[in-house]
């Protein structure tokens, strides 16, 4: 007999977590555990551009059709000229798990920014905060400078940041000129991951998972995506603007970079490497040690959600019920 919604069991549920490449299935996943676990679920949003009001159809932002009445939360919860940053995300999601646990309900934690997941899992780095007239300042210089300073400074840290990856550069510069590394900093990571979660990985062969990539675009491009962009190009901050696909259909609308047809080939092929850093990231939940690695190209949607439910409900009491966090 399942515990009820006023149990103590009950207002102490796990959080199951949801992760895996971008078009892999896992906020339809999400959605049909949230449905049928007992007592029921409520969906938590891991995905850093979906918090975004009015950008649904380039972040894939589950429609309401498709949450099927499962509430979900932190979407749609900042303004696209808002800067977001990991600190407010973290902070609101474990508020979110709290308010779901106390209505007895399962937390279902679902997204493709696995930096969120990484924080969620093994709590924030001890890092300074930002610094806007540095970052104002680094940004004015060209990707090759902020190499060369960022291998003098942080030379760990630049063996693991892509040459052309700014925002990462300029941040790990931020972070060294308060005296510490980002690369020192992130060996708080090896620490154990916090012990009340239970974590779903979907791990999909490249060619698979990069035909749905592709497909996916195409569905974005029908469904409106264009218009989309276009009608919110004005209200657009930076950090929103550089999203994935945003930023080449917005180089196109613009004329300062591509055509059309050449904007939408360069977003199929961004995010075929996204999914490629995504599952780089995933090995890192290997720590995770409650957890399931499914393989969704073996079976069909049911399969998944009969194999993933069911390893759930099997977990222990005495592993899903502690709150405890590393």
């Amino acid at each position: 007999m399942h515990a009820s919604a006023h149990s103590p069991a009950s207002l102490n549920r796990p959080v199951v977590v949801v992760a895996g490449p971008t078009a892999g299935g896992k906020s339809a996943l999400a959605v049909q555990l949230a449905q049928g676990l007992p007592d029921g679920g409520e969906c938590i949003n891991a995905d850093s551009m979906q918090v975004y009001r009015g950008m649904d159809i380039g972040t894939a932002k589950p429609s309401m059709a498709e949450r099927c009445g499962i509430p979900h939360h932190l979407i749609d919860v900042a303004q696209p000229n808002e800067p977001f940053t990991l600190d407010t995300w973290h902070a609101m999601a474990n508020e979110a798990v709290q308010d779901i646990r106390s209505r007895g309900k399962w937390p279902v934690l679902v997204g493709g920014t696995n930096l969120y997941v990484q924080a969620f899992l093994y709590g924030m780095l001890d890092a300074p905060g930002p610094d806007a007239s540095m970052r104002a300042n680094l940004d004015t210089l060209e990707a090759a400078q902020l190499r060369a300073q960022l291998e003098i400074a942080d030379s760990e840290a630049a063996k693991q940041i892509h040459p052309n990856d700014r925002r990462r550069m300029i941040r790990a510069l931020e972070v060294a000129a308060s005296g510490t590394t980002i690369s020192s900093l992130q060996t708080q990571w090896t620490r154990p991951p916090r012990n009340d979660t239970l974590l779903i990985a979907l791990q999909w062969p490249t060619d698979i998972i990069n035909s749905r990539i592709n497909a996916r675009v195409r569905t974005m491009v029908d469904a409106g995506l264009i218009d989309e962009i276009r009608s919110l190009a004005p209200t657009l901050g930076p950090q929103a603007a550089a999203a994935l696909g945003y930023k080449q259909v917005l180089s196109a609308i613009d004329g300062s970079q591509a055509d059309l047809d050449t904007a939408l080939e360069q977003v199929k092929i961004r995010t075929r490497r996204f999914a490629k850093g995504q599952r780089t990231w995933l090995r890192r939940f290997k720590s995770v040690k409650v957890s399931l690695w499914l393989e969704p190209a073996l079976g069909d949607a049911q399969t998944l959600y009969s194999q993933a439910i069911n390893w759930v409900l099997q977990q222990p009491p005495s592993q899903t019920n502690s709150t405890k966090q590393a």
